[in-house]
């Protein structure tokens, strides 16, 4: 796991290499192992990397990696799961390898393969780009579900082309405008993020979508092109017990794959069906290290159900106790990691875990996140079964993600809706799964994870995201999925078949609650550190015209509104705009461009 950034350049045009150094320096905490830099001034190229050593941590897997007959260039984040298969094909066609690293791997199939022909055979998560020598290009992909991040921009101050992991790196170059984009904005409002794939909430700065690649020369973007579209045809044919079986088969191969680090692994455990499954199926390949995080003084507590399994498959279990008084120190810090403006209630509490789990020489986190997307664990999957007419069902399907009280980005979100509808023949269980794993996953979910390890230096894997889980889900109809007492109902028959975890467990439902939520209706002097940074004079909310709603929301309190949905938009919107206030503060965003 990395952190890369560079540029190329338009003929005439320069950047100094100290500029290179602070791009490099601002996304230090992704790779604090080592740290590499490759110039080319006649190409107008500059990559650099910052590592984070899991796999071959002897100097064989220093980045850039220079391919030594092609004089191609690769800087590369991530974890290429299948790469020792990927070798043995490659050296049965003649390559020899220095070095017993990932990098090395792609970089020799890159060169042996062609750039789409590698990517096909890819199974893993990854953000890379690659420098083509021969033919003067530089080539940046993300893997198919965006579980690592790219973003990019063109032209930036005038220079040309600059990519990078994190947003944070282009803040260091010269003459950069820390311009808000407007709509960006407004989505992060309704959502808590932005979700429209390529966008984000500085102007100029862009994602590169999942399963996207992008070709740059002379400083100047070509056409983005995919290069995964996954099958999303249900297959009706198939019984639940089918369905099972290959789960099964393919989850133990992934989960084991996801174990293969020259560092301490762990798992973070909740006691949920996720993370409690994937544990299970970690310890039939070797001894597994289970971490959970409790809360002092909180009802948020899922530390018993977490003990429950690890006592049942046999693994090494730590809890980690947060205090309150931790979380709220971490909320500015939090500002700074989660650069491209998020807001979710677990953002801060998943932080402060991944830090402790640093704290206790674990460099590579498994965890359960993907599950509930890919097999339709949320409520908002049984609002598939409505016959409601198409568009209206997908304005109450709107509502559900933003709340009642808004609707300004119903046109985007409906046309995003109708080319999911169309791409899955009018089937509103498979449209909504693709929207929650093409959208909400890799600029909610997995932006989430990826930026609270990372600013640990900790290396999270996903399993439940790895290509092969993904394609199998899409696939799946859903009456094998909801049922009338649960979703994701494939996944519980299929550990209770092979007896993966306890009764209890696969009989608990979702537990969604959150600290901090709890904290911004009940505690007291969480509301007031709230109010008093949401309520600053001169600050965002007030210059958006939310100043007088949020002087209502904290006047009233908890009681104060008839119904429970209405405190819980207002709750959400105080959060956001918590978020956005410190996020102004840190990044030094004036109201004014408001």
């Amino acid at each position: 796991m990395c952190g890369i950034t560079g540029w190329l350049l338009p003929p005439g045009a320069e950047l100094s290499p100290a500029v290179l150094d602070r791009l490099s320096e601002s996304i230090r905490h992704r790779g604090p192992d080592d740290a590499g830099q490759y110039c080319n001034p006649a190409a107008g190229l500059a990559l650099a990397q910052r590592r984070l050593s899991i796999i071959d941590l002897s100097p064989g897997g220093h980045q850039p990696m220079i391919h030594a007959d092609t004089g191609d260039v690769l800087v590369f984040n991530g974890e290429i799961y299948n790469f020792r298969e990927l070798r043995t094909q490659l050296e049965y066609q003649g390559c020899r390898f220095r070095s017993s690293s990932d990098t090395e791997v792609l970089l020799q199939g890159l060169a042996v393969w062609g750039l789409r022909s590698c990517l096909k055979r890819l199974r893993g998560m990854y953000a890379f780009a690659w420098w083509q020598a021969a033919e003067c290009a530089l080539h940046l992909a993300r893997d198919p579900l965006g579980i690592k991040p790219l973003y990019y921009g063109e032209p930036l101050c005038g220079a040309g082309f600059v990519f990078a992991s994190e947003i944070k790196a282009f803040l260091s170059l010269p003459g950069f405008a820390r311009q808000v984009d407007r709509r960006a904005l407004g989505q992060f409002l309704e959502f808590g993020y932005t979700f429209e794939a390529e966008r984000t909430i500085f102007a100029g700065i862009h994602k590169l979508p999942p399963g996207h690649l992008l070709t740059v020369r002379a400083g100047v973007a070509g056409l983005l092109e995919r290069f995964f579209t996954p099958e999303v045809r249900v297959d009706e044919s198939r019984t639940s017990e089918d369905w099972q079986e290959e789960l099964y088969a393919t989850l133990c191969q992934v989960v084991a794959e996801h174990l293969i680090a020259d560092v301490p692994v762990g798992l973070l455990l909740s006691g949920g069906l996720d993370s409690s499954l994937v544990a299970a199926l970690a310890v039939r390949s070797v001894p597994v290290r289970t971490v959970c995080m409790g809360f002092a003084d909180s009802a948020v507590d899922e530390r018993p159900h977490a003990r429950e399994v690890a006592r049942f498959i046999g693994a090494e279990h730590e809890e980690v106790l947060i205090k309150p008084g931790e979380i709220q120190n971490m909320l500015e810090g939090a500002a700074v990691d989660f650069d491209d403006l998020f807001a979710d209630w677990g953002t801060i509490s998943t932080r402060l875990l991944y830090q402790k789990c640093w704290e206790r020489g674990i460099k590579v986190v498994i965890v359960g996140e993907g599950s509930d997307e890919l097999f339709g664990g949320y409520g908002v999957f049984r609002r598939s079964q409505s016959r409601a007419p198409r568009d209206w069902w997908l304005f109450q399907l709107y509502r559900n993600y933003c709340g009642r009280r808004y609707g300004h980005y119903f046109g985007a979100f409906r046309a995003r809706m109708r080319a999911y509808l169309d791409a899955t023949g009018d089937d509103r269980f498979a449209a909504i799964r693709l929207f929650e794993s093409r959208e909400q996953l890799p600029n909610n979910y997995v932006m989430k994870v990826d930026k609270a390890s990372m600013a640990a230096s900790v290396e999270a894997r996903t399993p439940f995201l790895d290509q092969r889980v993904a394609e199998i889900a899409y696939r799946i109809p859903a009456r094998h999925l909801l049922s009338a007492e649960s979703e994701k109902e494939v996944l519980r028959r299929m550990a209770g078949r092979y007896r993966l975890l306890p009764e209890a467990t696969l009989c608990r439902r979702k537990f969604g609650a959150s600290i901090v939520a709890s904290w911004m209706d009940e505690s007291e002097s969480f509301r007031c550190y709230a109010r008093d940074i949401i309520l600053a004079p001169g600050g965002w909310t007030e210059a958006l015209g939310l100043d007088g709603a949020m002087r209502d929301y904290f006047l009233r309190g908890r009681n104060g509104y008839p119904f429970p949905w209405a405190i819980s938009i207002f709750s959400n919107l105080a959060w956001r705009l918590l978020t956005l206030e410190l996020w102004a503060r840190v990044y030094e965003i004036a109201a004014r461009d408001a």
